[in-house]
């Protein structure tokens, strides 16, 4: 079990049939997927980039990241706090689910992955819980 967990929020997010989730605190924005423009030669996890509101927004694809099967496009955007005023770094997801708080007893952070913080346990199976660092890259 954690001892480090304590009482947090997450925003629960849906990468194809799988549910996954980060601390709400790593969120700017959930927005519309609007045009992305390619960048030759990015790594990648790299979409392309997008203006949000006068800031140029670089769209990462966590699907890449975490070697899921791309079925479908996403078509919503989670915008990460950034301490970068001049970049903004979005994901490109299918679907918001909802804001949930977790406690120690949901939470097992006994997993050996680079990118997962840890496994929350749900009556309707897991949510994994990913570190942004690891995805951005």
């Amino acid at each position: 079990m954690s001892q480090t967990v304590g009482d947090v929020q997450v925003l629960e997010f849906r990468l194809e049939d799988r549910k996954y989730c980060i601390d709400i605190a790593h969120v700017d924005e959930i927005v519309d997927k609007d045009e992305l423009t390619p960048l030759p030669n990015s790594d990648p996890r790299v979409e392309g980039v997008m203006d949000l509101r006068g800031t140029t927004t670089t769209i990462i694809n966590p699907k890449k990241v975490l070697d899921l099967e791309e079925s479908e496009t996403g078509n919503r955007i989670i915008v990460l706090e950034t301490d970068d005023e001049d970049s903004e770094v979005g994901w490109l997801i299918d679907a918001v689910n909802q804001v949930v708080s977790l406690d120690d007893e949901t939470v097992d952070e006994s997993v050996d992955s680079d990118s997962v913080k840890g496994i929350v346990r749900q009556d309707d199976g897991f949510v994994v819980w990913v570190k942004p660092e690891e995805i951005n890259g």
